[in-house]
Formats: structure tokens, C-alpha cells, sequence
């Protein structure tokens, strides 16, 4: 499954801009610009977490805000802004993560130590 979306504008939520979304099932591109193009690419095992944020603007005209948090070096927050389908593709989002996670084989690993480092030293 494929997403192609673009950034709209609050009002009646018409896609007068230059940016545009692409959610594949591998990958997450952001192309933005007129004059100046550019492209971000993150790859999809990457994402770690997603959030949808809906204003009430947005609400009104059926568009939303996805954040992505990523581990990614160049842009470690993806924001998709004011996307049609937004609930939509922010469960394929996190579902397709999880997927790419399992076939590369990428673990992620929470530290929720229960205590400082000299609570540990106390043992010796």
C-alpha cells in the first residue's frame, strides 16, 4: 500500500502547496519547494514512535498533523502537516514500522534502570 498526500492549507483544506507526502511501506518522503527542492527520505524502520495531533480547524475541514519520531541522523522529527486520511495513515505508519523493524531485524532497547549509577556501585 501506497500514500502519495500533500500539505494543505486550513482553508477548506485545498492543496495549494508544494509539498508533497509519499508513504511506501519501506520508506517516508518529504518533497518541499518551489525554487529551492528539497527531499527527505527516512527510511520506515527507523520511525519509533508516531502522533497525531488534530486542531479544531482541522477537524472542521478533515485534515490532520502527523509527528514522526525517528532515530534518524538528518531530521530525527517528520511532521506531515494538515494531510487528508491522517488517522488512516498514521496507522499504516506504525504498522508498517513495526513490520520493516521485524524484517531487518532491529531490536529497540528502553533503559528503564530502576536507579542511579551508584546504586549499582553499592553492590561491590
Amino acid at each position: 500500500m501506497e500514500y502519495h498526500e500533500r500539505k494543505r492549507w486550513l482553508f477548506f483544506g485545498l492543496p495549494f502547496t508544494f509539498t508533497k507526502y509519499h508513504i511506501r511501506e519501506d520508506m517516508i518522503t518529504i518533497n518541499t519547494g518551489f525554487f529551492k527542492s528539497t527531499e527527505n527520505d527516512c527510511y520506515m524502520y527507523k520511525v519509533q514512535d508516531v502522533r497525531l495531533t488534530r486542531t479544531l480547524g482541522e477537524k472542521m475541514v478533515g485534515v490532520g498533523t502527523i509527528t514522526c519520531f525517528t532515530g534518524d541522523s538528518t531530521d530525527p522529527t517528520l511532521v506531515l502537516k494538515h494531510v487528508k486520511k491522517s488517522k488512516e495513515i498514521k496507522e499504516f505508519i506504525l504498522h508498517a514500522s513495526e513490520e520493516a523493524r521485524l524484517k531487518r531485524r532491529t531490536v529497540n532497547m528502553l533503559d528503564i534502570g530502576s536507579g542511579e549509577m551508584s546504586d549499582i556501585n553499592d553492590f561491590n
